[in-house]
């Protein structure tokens, strides 16, 4: 599991076992919370282009549109760093809320 960012209260990351998948994606957890259930899945591309939409979320509408213009700013970052998650590299995280 790669964590790639903080924002606020939540740390995203990426997860190799998803690197399968159709789209390429994000979760999104509450720091400090370990051994909880992602909070929102975000797929951040659509046939390799920036395409930031949300998956799944139980979190609130203003949570989540602060949280897609936050990837949004820093796509290539967290773009670069889930490929690194993928490939089983160690990845840096950063804080994102500005």
């Amino acid at each position: 599991m790669g964590q790639l960012a903080f924002l606020k209260t939540f740390i995203l990351v990426a997860i190799s076992l998803d690197a399968n998948d159709n789209r390429r994606h994000i979760h999104v957890f509450k720091k400090g919370k370990r051994h909880q259930k992602s909070l929102a899945k975000i797929w951040i591309e659509s046939e390799g282009k920036q395409c930031v939409e949300i998956a799944e979320t139980t979190l609130s509408t203003k949570e989540n549109e602060m949280i897609v213009a936050a990837i949004n700013r820093h796509w290539d970052f967290i773009n670069k760093q889930v490929t690194k998650a993928f490939n089983g590299e160690k990845t840096i995280s950063i804080n994102i809320e500005k």
